[in-house]
């Protein structure tokens, strides 16, 4: 960590990356509790349809965002979505109704959609090492979890001295720091790319590509799965703390803060774990851990069982999540990489999309033990999807052909092989 946070520039962006996500981590806590405060019982589904909003933003204009990253001045456009996310957070203390929580969360959210792949794209041309850029991403895992242990930790203690509204107030702060370490840092320009300048080109290109890649398909399987796992913790941990075991808001952040701890169990170990075993058995058992914990949960256990069922789905989500940014990488030209990143991001969202409502609106309709039946079915669909599409040998080199031109033979080589404007199709073994 010491080699990582003496590159100046990844240290900004990294420091950057922890306050926003502690900030959100706190929201997100904050957000739950004023749905159950203003909708009681049918918390689940308000929460269910805000957070699938969010998603929708995500899914609808990550990619359109991809398609022209590479134009964008990439300093001033994250620094930028950063102070316009701390200004509408203020406005969530002054929420009163329903559709007001519906309506700011698709507009932050937004603004996140254009934030993170573009965010997600900087880091491998910051880290061009290819050890250290798998470091950061578990690094990176680890500020994702802040959002599971510090800042439902952070969010408890602040609960004893305020009211949950003022956790946003917390939250925009964050956002303010978040730029203001980003305009400090140097951000290379985006690369650009060798490919058709047409808008619909362009704003294809991305989703296609990442689609035509046996192992990206198998990885949008998995999400799938970190879908299911993630919205049963963040629509109905609340509910189930409130309702079915009849305790405060303190315990809701515990369960939360033990998917967290799960969670960074595995992100400290996994760079070393995967110089001994292939990314594609430590993203399956990472599936399987996530089917067996909602499983169990159908059962509706105890306090002590709901705890480990979080800590164990912590440790299956970040089995899956954090290595993808080096599959991603592996998987796309440098000059192609935020147009893929965004395409990831978009696709898995739409993961969370469905995840989301189904989770809120079932526990809401048909209760919790049907909620975690669902969840289980669909984690395990992610699970066999992963397993019959990621190949079980996947060289990066891959022997293709090439059709000759005006009535020459075709060629045929061998070489790292991504989908790019010269290889529009994965080769099909003979």
């Amino acid at each position: 960590m010491n080699v990582l946070l003496s590159n100046r520039n990844y240290r900004h962006l990294f420091f950057a990356q922890i306050t926003s996500l502690a900030g959100t981590g706190i929201s997100t806590i904050a957000l739950a509790l004023l749905a159950y405060n203003l909708a009681g019982d049918r918390a689940g589904s308000v929460l269910g349809t805000a957070l699938a909003l969010k998603m929708f933003a995500y899914v609808i204009l990550a990619p359109v965002i991809g398609a022209f990253a590479h134009k964008l001045p990439r300093k001033q456009w994250l620094a930028g979505l950063d102070l316009v996310r701390a200004g509408l957070i203020l406005l969530l203390p002054f929420v009163s109704e329903i559709w007001h929580i519906y309506l700011l969360i698709l507009a932050i959210n937004s603004c996140s959609a254009g934030f993170t792949p573009v965010y997600q794209s900087v880091l491998p041309q910051v880290l061009p090492d290819k050890q250290q850029y798998m470091k950061a991403l578990s690094w990176s895992r680890l500020a994702y979890d802040l959002e599971q242990l510090l800042s439902p930790t952070l969010a408890g203690l602040l609960l004893t001295v305020m009211s949950f509204r003022g956790l946003f107030i917390a939250d925009a702060i964050t956002f303010l720091l978040s730029g203001a370490l980003i305009i400090t840092a140097v951000i290379p320009a985006a690369l650009q790319p060798e490919r058709k300048k047409s808008i619909i080109h362009n704003l294809q290109f991305g989703i296609r590509s990442y689609l035509k890649t046996p192992r990206l398909r198998a990885v949008l399987g998995a999400y799938m799965a970190v879908a299911s796992a993630s919205a049963m913790a963040i629509v109905n941990t609340v509910i189930y703390v409130s309702e079915a075991l009849n305790k405060s808001e303190q315990e809701t952040a515990m369960a939360m803060a033990a998917m967290g701890f799960g969670s960074m169990l595995i992100a400290l170990n996994l760079p070393r774990w995967l110089k001994k075993h292939e990314i594609r058995s430590v993203i399956l058992t990472g599936c399987i851990m996530i089917v067996a914990a909602l499983a169990v949960g159908i059962s509706l256990p105890s306090w002590s069982v709901f705890l480990l069922l979080w800590f164990v789905l912590g440790m299956g989500t970040s089995l899956i999540q954090t290595p993808v940014g080096a599959l991603i990488n592996r998987s796309c030209r440098e000059s192609d990489s935020p147009a893929f990143f965004a395409a990831n991001f978009s696709l898995s969202h739409l993961c969370w999309f469905f995840t989301y409502l189904l989770a809120g609106w079932g526990s809401a309709t048909l209760g919790l033990t049907h909620a975690f039946m669902m969840m289980t079915a669909l984690s395990l669909a992610g699970l066999l999807v992963a397993l019959k599409t990621y190949p079980k040998h996947d060289p990066e080199e891959l022997e293709h052909a090439h059709p000759g031109n005006d009535g020459e033979p075709e060629t045929v080589h061998s070489h790292h092989f991504v989908i790019d404007i010269d290889h529009p199709e994965w080769p099909v073994k003979p």
